[in-house]
């Protein structure tokens, strides 16, 4: 009985391999990086306007901040994870400061990512305060964001021996995420002339 108590306990406050935590941060950062590819493809959609069919301006922004905020928090929680650590524990500098000691290219790049997130997410709620230039320039950081994400997840896989499993999940979303990034700054005109978007009479 002692033993199945000591069992629980060195469970609940990590055991020498930390497979839990491991695997609730492996699991967040999954959610993360699916959260945060719907989110950029959703925000596209209701910039431009494609998605005017599913619902009223104000209800599609809704959902992009509802994305965007589950993304945020996955990415938090994956994070803090790292501070329950038993072996090779994080302090809470080596996740928020980017060129601490200790700080690997690869969690650099994804404190960087994380926390222009949080800035983007920030600056969201003064939208009534800045002036929209401002504001659209801050927002569009999402997509060096999302770059320095993609980099850390590749990175991260390769590093923990699960590139083989994840690629194909990864690339699924990658995909429609850059397509859509890279037609939100084409020109109508061009848009209009390949044939993806209708000509507004």
């Amino acid at each position: 009985m002692t033993d199945a108590v000591t069992d629980v306990v060195v469970l609940a406050v990590g055991g020498p391999s930390d497979d839990g935590l491991r695997g609730v941060a492996a699991v967040s950062a999954r959610a993360a990086y699916a959260l945060m590819c719907l989110t950029i493809c959703w925000g596209i959609l209701t910039k431009t306007g494609w998605a005017r069919r599913f619902g009223e301006r104000k209800t599609l922004r809704a959902g992009h901040m509802v994305l965007a905020t589950l993304t945020i928090t996955f990415g938090i929680v994956h994070a803090m994870g790292f501070l329950f650590l038993a072996e090779g524990k994080f302090t809470l500098a080596q996740i928020t400061l980017p060129l601490g000691e200790g700080v690997f290219f690869r969690y650099a790049i994804a404190i960087i990512g994380l926390e222009l997130m949080i800035a983007i997410f920030v600056t969201a709620g003064l939208y009534r305060w800045t002036s929209y230039r401002r504001w659209q320039w801050v927002h569009r950081m999402a997509y060096a964001a999302l770059a320095l994400l993609v980099v850390h997840s590749i990175l991260g896989a390769m590093a923990n021996g699960h590139l083989a499993v994840l690629w194909l999940a990864g690339l699924t979303l990658l995909i429609p995420t850059v397509t859509l990034s890279i037609l939100r700054f084409v020109p109508t005109r061009m848009l209009v002339q390949i044939g993806l978007v209708e000509e507004q009479v």
